[in-house]
C-alpha cells in the first residue's frame, strides 16, 4: 500500500516522478520535514485500513513533500532525473521542475526525419511542467497546462514521451500515461491543493 501511495504521489505531484525544480529560490529541505511526512504517510496508510464516521484530513506542506523527495525518495527517482522539486499552488495547480537527461529519451524517440523535434534536444536540461491535479471520489486526473525545456515551450506530447521513458517498469512496460485517470490509494477520497499545502481527505 505504501509503495502504491509513493508511486502515485510522485507520479502525479511531480508528473510521474519527473516533476521537480532547481533548488534556487526555494525553501530549504530538511531531514526533519522528511521524517514528519513519513509519519503522516504511515498515518494515512493506517487510516486506509479502517472505517471512519468522520473524514480524516491530513495536511502535507510543500516543504515536507520536497524534503521527502530529497531524503527518502532520492535513490528511487530514475537515473537521469535530478534536483526534483514541486510547488503547490492555488486552485489545485502544481508546478514541477527537474533537470532531466534527454539524450537517451531523444535517441529512443527519433524517427529519422529531418524535422523531427527530438533531433533538437539532448543532454541534461531543465524541464518545467505546470498542471492541475483534480481528485474526486477516489479517482485522480492530472491535466497538463504548459511544458518547457530550458525555458522554451514544447508540446505536451514531448512531456508524455519523457514520462513514458522514465516511468517504465515490469508492471507498466509502456510507462505512465499522463491523461489516464488513476485510483487514489489508502481509501483517499480527494487531495485538496492550496498554496504551499496539500490536504489528503480519507
Amino acid at each position: 500500500m505504501m509503495r502504491t501511495f509513493t508511486r502515485v504521489a510522485v507520479a502525479t505531484l511531480t508528473c510521474v516522478s519527473l516533476t521537480a525544480c532547481l533548488f534556487a529560490a526555494a525553501d530549504p529541505v530538511t531531514r526533519r520535514d522528511a521524517a514528519r511526512l513519513q509519519a503522516k504517510l504511515d498515518k494515512i496508510t493506517k487510516n486506509g485500513s479502517g472505517t471512519r464516521a468522520v473524514a480524516a484530513r491530513t495536511a502535507i506542506s510543500e516543504a515536507e513533500l520536497n524534503s521527502y523527495l530529497r531524503f527518502e525518495l532520492g535513490d528511487r527517482i530514475p537515473a537521469g532525473v535530478k534536483d526534483p522539486w514541486v510547488s503547490i499552488l492555488d486552485d489545485n495547480r502544481v508546478s514541477g521542475r527537474a533537470v532531466v537527461d534527454l539524450s537517451q529519451v531523444a535517441q529512443s524517440k527519433k524517427s529519422g526525419a529531418v524535422l523531427d523535434p527530438w533531433n533538437l534536444v539532448g543532454g541534461s536540461l531543465p524541464l518545467e511542467v505546470d498542471g492541475v491535479l483534480r481528485t474526486k471520489n477516489g479517482i485522480g486526473t492530472f491535466g497538463v497546462q504548459s511544458v518547457s525545456i530550458s525555458g522554451v515551450p514544447v508540446p505536451s506530447w514531448m512531456l508524455q514521451g519523457i514520462v513514458s521513458y522514465y516511468s517504465k517498469s515490469s508492471s507498466t512496460p509502456q510507462g505512465v500515461s499522463l491523461d489516464k485517470p488513476f485510483e487514489l490509494p489508502a481509501g483517499i477520497r480527494e487531495i485538496q491543493l492550496g498554496r504551499g499545502q496539500a490536504i489528503v481527505v480519507q
